[in-house]
């Protein structure tokens, strides 16, 4: 097996312990999440940075064999074993008295919250989330007993109550206050995408993509006019920000 291998010879990886194989892991996490949305011109990326996620898990496996809790058989036993148990639909056993919700989100969540033995729903998502992915996903547990709006309204309607209440924390200039708002708006707008269908961590980091790509177009025209982007002027910048943005398909 590689990783034993590796682990038997290479300094570097017999030096690593799970601690320090977190950044890694996320790193590579993040990778893959790059090649997903890069899937459609180059899918060739994705099986790679698959493997390289892949890896991690096995490496990781193996650090906790070598501390005598579990190998890598054991890891895919228990995965198996918990997809079947959470799918009884497809694999039989007890349904929901709705046969319609057996393969919902809803019926999901009230299958592993009928397997927790105290605590709380929201315990099972982790905290070291992005914050705006934790959100969405807190926000889909609790819905799920009716603590949620009833409609996109109600949410546009909290969107608005939370900016007003931020505008007079910016009044106040206290930063303890403006903080606290600004963070109230931005758990509403999380909230927001769950009723609209969209990954909020998703939709920024295209949006972000979206801002560094016009940005460097403007950096380009800059370069091309032979001004320095400091000197430019706000008009200038303008300018070159909406050719940016004619440029791309559809830009908004």
């Amino acid at each position: 097996m590689v990783v034993a291998k590796l682990r038997a010879e290479c300094p570097w990886d017999r030096a690593q312990d799970l601690r320090s194989m977190r950044p890694y892991l996320l790193e590579e996490a993040h990778e893959v999440l790059d090649a997903l949305d890069a899937f459609e011109p180059d899918p060739g990326k994705l099986r790679e940075e698959l493997g390289d996620l892949l890896f991690q898990v096995y490496f990781l496996a193996r650090l906790a064999e070598e501390q005598g809790a579990f190998d890598i058989e054991a890891v895919a036993e228990g995965i198996v074993t918990k997809m079947i148990e959470r799918h009884p639909h497809v694999y039989g056993g007890e349904t929901p008295e709705d046969s319609s919700l057996a393969g919902t989100v809803g019926a999901w969540e009230a299958r592993k919250a009928a397997r927790r033995k105290s605590g709380s729903r929201v315990d099972g998502v982790p905290g070291s989330l992005p914050a705006l992915l934790r959100a969405h996903r807190v926000g889909e547990k609790v819905a799920h007993v009716g603590f949620d709006w009833p409609d996109v309204t109600g949410v546009l309607q909290k969107i608005d109550e939370e900016r007003a209440e931020l505008e007079e924390a910016m009044r106040s200039g206290d930063p303890a206050a403006i903080r606290h708002e600004y963070g109230d708006l931005l758990l509403a707008t999380a909230s927001l995408g769950r009723f609209l269908g969209v990954a909020g961590e998703d939709a920024l980091r295209e949006a972000n993509a979206r801002f560094e790509g016009r940005f460097r177009k403007v950096e380009a025209s800059a370069r091309a006019a032979g001004v320095a982007m400091e000197e430019a002027g706000l008009d200038r910048l303008e300018a070159w920000w909406q050719d940016a943005k004619r440029q791309e398909v559809g830009g908004t």
